[in-house]
């Protein structure tokens, strides 16, 4: 298999977004983040937004905001930065009369795109920027003078220039200066929802929770079993972030490097490859997105209901306990 090609700041042109107008619907984490990015690197930006605590945000940090219909219209490109689940209703009853032939609609995930919440008329660019980090830690990267890592597609190439738009747009963000990568949107969307579900939220929280209840069924104080299954998790991701599994290995004891081999492969044995790859197929097909949306779409009981069950779980009463010693008097 090929490698990917990595994309920096000289393969990108700032040029092309000049007298343009970008109106970034939504003032969330990825929204103030994206767009004080934007600004900062010169560009014309405005929010669209409702009234509530992120208008007031924006406003406080100094941008034109109006209501996401108002900015829509004034806006040469449209960049939606809702929840997954809002952008299909909220496209329809407030943007999707102001998209016209020649503007472009752009994204940070595919979501909406791939599974047609929302289906774009003909002759407006449709692409994808998106930033591979919470928003908080893509600003902060910036205002540093570096990046993090990004990924664009060009789904849609209506005006011949929808690719150089997603790169400038990478750019102006900083995510030139660590590396971008270019995707198709159905890559990014299946990818981004396969990993949150079966390895970076999913599959991490429970098995920190079944590595939890086992301890603390078998008797062990429960503010040991938090520090073992929990707390020591992120100080051995950070040293796979820093220098990979080899690197994480390298510094933990010989005794743990071996149950890793021996044990690690016991309890996690190839029918959860399997049942992953059940999963992905699930996501291929769209079965995942129509239960999501269903779900959303009826007030999402589930999920709340899911939430106030966590809330509950030993291991969060004991984490919040555990967490309460760091902090300073």
């Amino acid at each position: 298999m090929a490698n990917m090609h990595i994309l920096h700041d000289n393969d990108a042109d700032l040029s092309v977004l000049n007298g343009k107008t970008i109106a970034v619907i939504g003032y969330g984490s990825q929204g103030r983040a994206q767009a004080l990015c934007m600004r900062d690197s010169g560009l014309n930006v405005i929010i669209g937004i409702r009234p509530g605590k992120s208008f007031d945000a924006a406003v406080q940090d100094g941008f034109k905001v109006l209501s996401v219909t108002e900015a829509a219209r004034e806006a040469d490109i449209i960049h939606i930065l809702l929840p997954d689940e809002m952008h299909g209703p909220v496209y329809r009853d407030e943007i999707a009369a102001e998209v016209k032939p020649g503007k472009t609609l752009s994204f940070s995930h595919g979501f909406s795109i791939v599974f047609k919440e929302i289906v774009p008329p003909a002759g407006v660019d449709v692409i994808m920027v998106a930033p591979k980090s919470p928003g908080t830690e893509e600003r902060k990267r910036f205002v540093e003078g570096f990046g993090v890592p990004g990924l664009i597609s060009a789904k849609v190439n209506a005006s011949g220039k929808a690719r150089e738009v997603a790169l400038a747009i990478a750019k102006a963000e900083g995510l030139t200066r660590a590396g971008v990568l270019e995707c198709t949107m159905e890559q990014e969307t299946y990818e981004d929802l396969f990993g949150e579900q079966n390895v970076i939220c999913g599959g991490v929280v429970d098995l920190m929770k079944y590595g939890f209840e086992v301890l603390i069924e078998a008797g062990y104080p429960p503010e040991m079993a938090y520090f073992e299954c929990v707390h020591e998790m992120k100080l051995i991701v950070d040293l796979i972030y820093e220098g990979g599994i080899q690197k994480m290995n390298a510094v933990i004891s010989n005794t743990a490097e071996w149950g890793e081999y021996v044990t690690g492969a016991y309890v996690i044995t190839p029918d959860v490859k399997q049942r992953m790859k059940e999963a992905l197929e699930k996501i291929e097909n769209g079965t995942f997105a129509r239960e999501w949306i269903a779900e959303a779409r009826a007030g999402a009981p589930n999920l709340k209901a899911k939430r106030e069950a966590l809330g509950s779980h030993p291991v969060e009463i004991t984490g919040a306990r555990i967490r309460s010693l760091f902090e300073r008097k």
